[in-house]
């Protein structure tokens, strides 16, 4: 990719987070939410790792600077909305990625989410104690 190609934008969706990834050509640095993914999640290698698997899988992407903007949700639903964003990016920059991502489960969106509450009930599946007298 040269100077002059513009930005790759991609959604990823998970629960009701969503992140919009835009990758740029440059050093390979990842801002989260304006932040390094150090500050974003502090000391939760669990979701730094998750974000980052889909760049160790298609290398290439290591000369891409990442900057995800994640709405919504919480920080485990962030960290895989962003996973999800990032796969789809990479298959905008090279289409010859998608089977070593698809291999891995990155493009599938996770499409759990919380159960709605229902009424005459304290939360959605849970009822109220029975009193039989």
């Amino acid at each position: 990719m040269t100077e002059t190609t513009p930005a790759i934008i991609a959604t990823g969706r998970r629960k009701n987070a969503t992140a919009r990834v835009t990758m740029v050509s440059g050093s390979g640095k990842i801002a989260f939410n304006g932040k390094s993914l150090d500050e974003f999640f502090g000391g939760n290698d669990r979701q730094k790792k998750q974000v980052t698997r889909p760049i160790e899988i298609y290398s290439a992407a290591k000369g891409y600077d990442i900057f995800i903007n994640a709405t919504g949700g919480g920080v485990t639903g962030q960290a895989e909305a962003a996973l999800h964003g990032i796969a789809r990016a990479i298959i905008a920059l090279d289409p010859t990625a998608r089977l070593a991502l698809k291999k891995e489960g990155f493009l599938t969106r996770d499409s759990r989410m919380v159960e709605r509450k229902k009424p005459g009930r304290p939360k959605a599946r849970k009822r109220f104690q029975f009193s039989k007298r």
